[in-house]
């Protein structure tokens, strides 16, 4: 039996797609009842990370737990990410050594070794980053740290930890909605100078990559245990480039407006400011996280993926984007 705990969101839902059609039991443990794009034969069960009580559940007869839940965003406020990155990240982890769960594979983040500067063909020998900008790459550096730091030891417990970037795809409800929000709302300006190359990974491929790592993951001596890996695509594309492309498809006009980093940057330092002193909820229109991640190159090196688990994403580049424009083209309207 496998659980995917976040199993209804965008990646898990994804997860749970791929290992149903290959004949494999699957629960879910998600924290609202499922009604819709119910699965045929999953067991969905309700709980949550911070609920330890319905972790231990959901784990009883497990041998292969997929953690795709967290918090993702750019707010401020730093507990709500340890509460849900981190301590619910430990949670997980307690159940799986309490239950017998031989094998956890974690949903990281390529942003938990952005330091915010340029970054071609990062590798994962690349360190965290020694002063953090952003509470969601700090907090899902500490859970794949807490995650990568049980393999080997004496529970049994299997561990390896997968680094997407940018997951893009149909159901997604984040990146591209959030994209075309600001962009028909006129707050969607250009950062830098608009020639950084960035890695994006369908969501069809990420699953995959989580799947293939958990087949590799067989016992303490695979080369997967206890390692992290960055996954993408494989093919770089120009971030801004590509995000005109996105919006063209959608009806909507390319990015007009432009920021220098350093303004950019100022702007961001600002609004972080301002929302910590009047402890205002939601996201900042602008970080210094966000700055840098909108402006400086950051791609991957996948070999390692590749060597240690045959990382093969299943849909190309082209195939990706054709089927993506075919779907905002017809459904743009509802995408945010």
């Amino acid at each position: 039996m496998f659980l995917v705990i976040g199993g209804s969101g965008f990646l898990g839902g994804e997860i749970v797609s791929q290992l149903v059609r290959r004949g494999d039991s699957v629960r879910v443990l998600t924290r609202r009842s499922v009604t819709n794009n119910v699965i045929e034969g999953v067991e969905y069960c309700l709980g949550d990370v911070c609920d330890r009580d319905s972790l231990m559940s959901a784990c009883c007869g497990v041998h292969t737990v997929f953690h795709t839940a967290s918090i993702p965003s750019i707010s401020v406020d730093w507990q709500p990410f340890y509460q849900t990155n981190v301590l619910g990240t430990q949670n997980v982890i307690d159940a799986c050594i309490s239950k017998g769960v031989r094998r956890l594979i974690y949903t990281s983040s390529a942003s938990v070794t952005f330091d915010c500067k340029s970054q071609p063909a990062a590798e994962e020998t690349l360190p965290y980053p020694k002063k953090w900008l952003a509470h969601y790459p700090r907090s899902k550096a500490m859970a794949e740290n807490l995650t990568l730091e049980m393999a080997g030891k004496a529970t049994g417990l299997l561990t390896c930890s997968i680094r997407p970037h940018l997951i893009i795809g149909a159901k997604d409800r984040h990146l591209i909605p959030r994209l075309l929000d600001r962009a028909k709302k006129g707050k969607l300006f250009r950062v830098g100078d608009g020639t950084n190359l960035v890695d994006i990974i369908f969501v069809e491929n990420a699953a995959a990559g989580h799947i293939q790592a958990a087949d590799s993951l067989k016992d303490e001596n695979s080369p997967v245990n206890g390692n992290a890996y960055f996954i993408s695509q494989g093919e770089p594309v120009n971030c801004w480039s590509w995000i005109d492309d996105i919006l063209e498809s959608c009806g909507l006009p390319k990015v007009s407006k432009s920021i220098s980093f350093n303004r950019a940057w100022i702007l961001g330092t600002a609004l972080e400011l301002w929302y910590k002193i009047f402890k205002l909820k939601g996201e900042p229109l602008m970080t210094r996280f966000l700055a840098a991640q909108l402006s400086q190159t950051h791609y991957l090196n996948i070999a390692k993926a590749k060597n240690d688990f045959n990382y093969k994403p299943i849909i190309a580049m082209e195939e990706g984007m054709e089927k993506l424009k075919n779907i905002l083209k017809g459904n743009s309207k509802n995408l945010t």
